[in-house]
C-alpha cells in the first residue's frame, strides 16, 4: 500500500486534468452515501467536529476521515486534518493512504471551478473572493483556469494574509489585476463571479446589490444555522448544489430560506452530477443570477485522491 504525502500530491496536481477527471467522475456511475459530520461538543458553542465520507465507483473504493477544530490557529495548529484511504474496487485490496488535507484544498477549489465553468458568464472579467485562509489562493487559481478574469478583488479582514496571497498571485498571473479591498455595494454590483470561502456565520453581502448575470459560489459554511449569503440572494438565484442530500442536511444558506418559506428544495435546479453529465453551459440567459452551494462530497475526494494515485503509479 502506498503512503502518499502532501508534497507528492502537490507534485502531480494540475487544474486542467483534475477538472477533466472530476467531470468524468461525476458524470459516471458512482455510489455516495450521505457524509456524516459528528459534532464533538454538541451542547456548547464549540464547533469541533469529526467527519467520515465514503464513496465508490467502478474503479476504486474510498473513505475520507477528517477533523475540524476551528480554534486550532490560536494553538499554532491547522484547523483541518484529513486522510483518504483508497481500496481496489475489483478485489478490495488497500491501494493508498493519501494526505487528505492537500486533497481537500485541490478538490474543493476544482469542484467550485468546474461548477463555474457551466454557470459563470462566458465573458466574465471580474472575480470577487471572500476569505484569506488556505483555500483562497487555490480558489483564485482554479477560477482563473476556467475564465479569463482581468481583475480579482480579495475581501479579507487579515491584511497581512491577503497581501501575501496577492503578492504570489501577481507573479503567477501577470495579465490580471489584483486588489485587497473591503465589501461595499459597488464592489458586489461590479462582480461577474463571487466566491465565498470564509468561516463567517452571517451573510457577507446584501442580495439586493447583485447585478443580473452574476454567478455566486458558496463553499465556506456547513452549519445548519449559519450562512455566507442572505435569503434575498437565494430568492434571486437559480440554485445548484454539489449534493442535494448533503446540502439539505447541513447548509444554512438553503435551510434558513426554506424555514422562512421563501425557498423550497424543489427549486434546486440540479446537482454537480447533472451539470457534469450534460457537460455544457447551463445558463438560460445573460441575466441569470446563478448560485452553486457546496459542502463537500466523498466522490470528489475519491476522484482527486485516485487521480493522484494514478499519476504517481504511472511514473
Amino acid at each position: 500500500m502506498e503512503i502518499i504525502n502532501q508534497q507528492q500530491v502537490q507534485q502531480v496536481m494540475a487544474y486542467g486534468p483534475l477538472l477533466k477527471a472530476l467531470q468524468q467522475g461525476f458524470a459516471g456511475q458512482a455510489t455516495m452515501p450521505r457524509r456524516n459530520v459528528y459534532p464533538l461538543s454538541p451542547d456548547s458553542d464549540n464547533h469541533d467536529a469529526f467527519a467520515v465520507l465514503p464513496a465508490w465507483n467502478e474503479q476504486v473504493i474510498g473513505v475520507k476521515a477528517f477533523t475540524y477544530f476551528p480554534d486550532n490557529e490560536h494553538h499554532g495548529k491547522s484547523s483541518l486534518y484529513s486522510k483518504v484511504m483508497l481500496f481496489s474496487r475489483q478485489h478490495g485490496e488497500p491501494r493508498a493512504l493519501v494526505d487528505g488535507t492537500e486533497i481537500t484544498l485541490w478538490r474543493t477549489s476544482a469542484v467550485s471551478a468546474l461548477a463555474a465553468s457551466y454557470l459563470a458568464a462566458q465573458q466574465a472579467k471580474k472575480l470577487v473572493v471572500f476569505g484569506s485562509g488556505k483555500l483562497a489562493p487555490f480558489m483564485i487559481r482554479a477560477h482563473l483556469s476556467v475564465r479569463d478574469y482581468q481583475q480579482v478583488s480579495l475581501v479579507a479582514r487579515n491584511t497581512a494574509k491577503a497581501e501575501a496571497i496577492l503578492a504570489q498571485l501577481r507573479q503567477e498571473f501577470a495579465h490580471c489585476q489584483f486588489e485587497h479591498t473591503s465589501v461595499n455595494e459597488a464592489l458586489i454590483a461590479s462582480a461577474d463571479t463571487i466566491c465565498c470561502a470564509t468561516g463567517s456565520h452571517a451573510p457577507l453581502f446584501s442580495g439586493q446589490w447583485l447585478t443580473p448575470g452574476t454567478h455566486i459560489d458558496l463553499i465556506g459554511n456547513h452549519h445548519r444555522d449559519a450562512r455566507e449569503c442572505d435569503s434575498e440572494t437565494i430568492k434571486r438565484s437559480r440554485v445548484y448544489v454539489d449534493s442535494r442530500d448533503n446540502v439539505l442536511n447541513e447548509a444554512g444558506e438553503l435551510l434558513i430560506p426554506i424555514s422562512e418559506g421563501v425557498f423550497s428544495p424543489e427549486q434546486i435546479q440540479g446537482q454537480l452530477s447533472d451539470l457534469a453529465s450534460i457537460n455544457r453551459p447551463a445558463r438560460q440567459g445573460d441575466n441569470d443570477i446563478t448560485l452553486f452551494k457546496s459542502v463537500g462530497t466523498a466522490l470528489s475526494d475519491l476522484i482527486a485522491a485516485n487521480y493522484v494515485y494514478q499519476q504517481l503509479s504511472d511514473r
